[in-house]
């Protein structure tokens, strides 16, 4: 099974599916689990992590937001839908900068997992603006 496939299947998409944006909901699943695993082992870390263990949480809760939106298909806002993806790529830039400069095994993961999932949101957003601007 696979999200993508999911909503590939919203009778709503039809021919209408955006690959893209398949690809960055789920990267966007993936990141969200992947930075509050990496926020609660940071909780475990002998060093102060709480700057990391706050990045964590909020890139995790920002990329559920997009997943969330992004996977809607009944309607849609493709301003609001790329105002999102902005945001998610603000949150994972910043996460995985944070989690860069650590080295533990949690945190490499969690820096890659962002990185990942930027530049799926990087795609999507450019996917959108190029929908958008062409129905203009």
């Amino acid at each position: 099974m696979s999200i993508e496939a999911m909503i590939s299947e919203h009778p709503q998409v039809g021919s209408d599916y955006n690959s893209t944006l398949g690809t960055a909901v789920k990267h966007a699943v993936d990141c969200a689990a992947i930075c509050n695993s990496c926020a609660d082992a940071c909780l475990a870390e002998a060093m102060d992590m709480s700057q990391c263990i706050r990045l964590c949480l909020d890139c995790s809760d920002v990329c559920t937001l997009m997943a969330r939106a992004g996977m809607r298909r009944t309607g849609h806002d493709r301003n609001l839908i790329r105002s999102i993806l902005a945001v998610c790529i603000e949150a994972c830039t910043v996460c995985g900068m944070e989690c860069a400069q650590h080295n533990n095994p949690h945190c490499r993961r969690c820096a890659q997992m962002c990185r990942e999932c930027e530049e799926a949101c990087r795609a999507a957003l450019t996917a959108l603006n190029r929908e958008v601007h062409a129905e203009s």
